[in-house]
């Protein structure tokens, strides 16, 4: 009598949403804890906090905002820093399994009020979608050279060509495993950085092929694939107009912990061995770019109003986490 294995049942066999056999989770667990690992190294590595932000953006200057512009800014750094509180304090939980996958969105959406933060104190805009967002802090943020190591990296293009020509300029060697390898090194951890990025890159593209097909000019071609050279060019066009940044790469992220199946992070005797540090790498990570976010948002609004209300949110905060301590 063959042994029960839900694990071979959801993979061989499949499922209703997917009927011919779930992703092996084997594959996609190391890369999501070893990305973040990664970016863990290399935000201590820089030091990166508040104190040492604001002297990156030192030469940002003042903009006169509306008190809605303002109060949206201290909107999303209240949202943003309890998440952080949250994440912090789930490092005390014995298992990581346990709130790994509740960690990785707790993580995803403090990164997301404080790019949203960041965004708002650049140009005084607010988009209500992760997509719209992402673009808007890539263009306002990151090709502006304003996004912090290690958030910096982004390519201008998705064409898989030109975007590995782009990749090949970034810190890091290319080796087979630097996703599958725990990064214990700032070389490692750079390595591993440029493999996400890279899947990332793929993992966008195809989606914009996906939302490509469905269009009127690929329709108009009459066309299935894109073999022909017409439907190439029109791939490569919409492609090249697309770029992609941290915050892309934080979306698909949190896609990872929210959409896939049940195996993922919470089945298997080697998950817990796998997950060792992984809470602790995610509140680095988020404290690292919230304090980042903080910092350029005094420098846009001005630091009497900044201090203000830190010490107004350090006084009346109902979570854990000082305000004084990550932003002073």
């Amino acid at each position: 009598m063959t042994e029960f294995s839900a694990y071979r049942r959801i993979v061989e066999q499949g499922t209703l949403s997917e009927p011919n056999g779930a992703p092996d989770p084997q594959f996609a667990l190391p890369s999501t804890a070893n990305w973040m690992r990664a970016l863990a190294l290399l935000v201590a590595d820089s030091g990166l906090s508040f104190k040492e932000a604001a002297k990156t953006y030192s030469g940002v200057q003042r903009r006169q905002m509306t008190t809605h512009e303002e109060n949206s800014i201290f909107e999303q750094m209240i949202f943003a820093a309890h998440q952080l509180s949250a994440l912090e304090a789930m490092m005390s939980v014995p298992r990581s399994a346990d709130v790994a996958r509740v960690g990785i969105i707790t993580w995803y959406y403090g990164i997301y009020s404080a790019a949203s933060a960041m965004v708002v104190a650049q140009d005084g805009s607010f988009q209500d979608d992760h997509a719209g967002t992402a673009n808007c802090w890539d263009q306002q943020i990151a090709a502006r050279g304003l996004a912090p190591s290690p958030f910096a990296l982004r390519v201008s293009s998705l064409v898989k060509s030109e975007a590995a020509s782009e990749i090949a300029q970034f810190p890091g060697q290319d080796f087979s495993a630097a996703l599958t390898t725990t990064p214990r090194t700032v070389d490692d951890a750079h390595a591993a950085c440029r493999s996400y990025l890279r899947g990332s890159v793929s993992w966008w593209a195809w989606r914009t092929e996906e939302a490509l097909r469905t269009s009127k000019d690929f329709r108009a071609l009459g066309v299935q694939n894109f073999r022909t050279k017409a439907a190439r060019e029109l791939r490569d066009a919409r492609l090249r107009s697309r770029s992609l940044c941290f915050m892309h790469q934080a979306i698909r992220y949190r896609g990872k912990a929210n959409y896939r199946e049940a195996l993922f992070l919470g089945y298997g005797n080697a998950v817990e061995t796998i997950l060792s540090g992984y809470i602790e790498n995610l509140s680095i990570v988020l404290r690292g770019f919230v304090a980042a976010a903080g910092a350029f948002a005094a420098r846009r609004m001005g630091p009497a109003l900044w201090q203000d209300f830190v010490s107004d949110l350090e006084a009346k905060r109902a979570f854990t986490l000082r305000p004084t301590g990550l932003w002073a």
